[in-house]
């Protein structure tokens, strides 16, 4: 997917891709400008292939038999996941979202009253209403680093709330799904280790649009989906556990009969890897198209879809900011392909169904999926654009000007 040939710059070299064939494996480009890969990338007809043909030969073998004899072929979701953030494939376990991963991490960790999570202001709802749920069960005490002002975490007030409280836990979020953020987790994870503290990163909008290395972030878990910047199918994600949480015993606190082996009747014993975190059910097709996906972008090249994609969301921001009503909300040193806006004169609804009815498609994020985000810029709604490599930049100034038509509406 790459033509190396013609690739140009100096140090870290800037690798060109072959958007075309790229699209052409896309059928998705011929129908819509998708500008909604933070919610769900499109899918490359390799991930769509596999999974159909999965189900066809579930269909004509049975189930069972079926994942029996494509027993290699599933492994492989564990090698690509592996290959993809730095790890090996006995670390990682598949999810069904990586909400699932998130929840099975946060359950072997063993809370009690007044244990301290230490997280930051730029988080994924679900994980912040899990912590308050935990709060609610347990007692754990929540807190919140500050931030810099011109956006994102402040680092080395983060690392003196880890000394005074010596947590229970630090997470963070790497992006945020409701802005371009994106959060120094490996400068947290420094900290993390040099104080022997369990780290949770949430990487569910960062895998498949950066690089992504476990060991030099530090973390301890991790967690992802499989259907946004990676292009795997819906249900799917996966759960990193480093060898040192795994060594410690931690397992989750549902764990079943693929996680364990019942030993004797009244006790049992966690397997040695990942697969602890992983349930006896499978989705096989989902895995199968999972692990495509993955082996698709790592054709396509990491290092090369981290210099585009973000730079294509670059562009659509250099073109919104100077639209008149329209207002750029998202803040930070670095900024991923995530763009987010409010727009004067329209409600949410109307706004995104106008974007519908051009044929691009776009998400509305709300105050309630940021609390802490949206209070401080003071907006109660959004429209989020997000491109992927796929996208040509003839498809973001076609984007941009259909936001300046339709601001302009208002004015006029």
């Amino acid at each position: 997917m790459i033509d190396n040939s013609s690739a140009f710059g100096s140090g870290r070299e800037a690798l060109q891709l072959d958007v075309a064939a790229l699209r052409a494996d896309t059928p998705g480009c011929r129908q819509v400008i998708h500008f909604n890969n933070a919610g769900c990338g499109l899918l490359a007809s390799p991930v769509t292939d596999a999974m159909i043909g999965h189900l066809n030969f579930e269909a004509r073998v049975g189930g069972y038999e079926a994942s029996a004899a494509r027993a290699a072929e599933v492994r492989e979701f564990y090698t690509e996941i592996a290959a993809l953030i730095n790890t090996t494939p006995d670390n990682i376990a598949f999810a069904g979202s990586a909400t699932h991963a998130y929840a099975n991490a946060l359950s072997s960790i063993p809370f009690e009253t007044d244990d301290v999570i230490v997280t930051t202001r730029d988080d994924f709802i679900s994980n912040q209403i899990a912590f308050l749920s935990l709060r609610k069960r347990f007692g754990v005490r929540i807190v919140h680093a500050p931030n810099t002002p011109e956006g994102g975490v402040d680092v080395e007030a983060m690392a003196a709330l880890m000394r005074t409280h010596r947590p229970r836990l630090v997470s963070a979020t790497h992006v945020p799904t409701n802005s371009g953020l994106v959060s120094p987790v490996a400068e947290i994870g420094r900290h993390c280790r040099e104080l022997d503290l369990l780290y949770l990163v949430d990487a569910c909008q960062s895998v498949g649009q950066f690089v992504i290395d476990v060991e030099e972030i530090g973390c301890d878990f991790l967690t992802a989906t499989c259907r946004k910047f990676l292009r795997g199918p819906r249900g799917s994600g996966f759960l990193y556990v480093s060898d040192r949480v795994l060594r410690a015993g931690y397992e989750p606190l549902f764990i079943d009969m693929h996680g364990a082996r019942w030993t004797e009747p009244g006790g049992y014993e966690p397997v040695g890897t990942a697969a602890r975190f992983e349930e006896w059910e499978f989705p096989y097709a989902t895995v199968l198209g999972s692990a495509a996906a993955t082996r698709y972008a790592r054709k396509v090249g990491i290092e090369a879809i981290e210099q585009r994609t973000p730079a294509l969301a670059a562009r659509l921001r250099d073109r919104l900011a100077p639209v008149p009503g329209v207002r750029v909300l998202d803040r930070g040193p670095r900024l991923a392909a995530l763009v987010t806006f409010g727009v004067a004169g329209w409600q949410p609804q109307p706004f995104k169904a106008a974007m519908d009815a051009r044929g691009i498609n776009s998400a509305l994020s709300f105050r309630e999926f940021a609390q802490f985000d949206f209070g401080d810029k003071d907006v109660d709604w959004c429209l989020r654009l997000s491109p992927h490599y796929y996208n040509t930049e003839e498809e973001v100034d076609h984007v941009a000007d259909a936001v300046a038509d339709l601001a302009g509406r208002v004015r006029r």
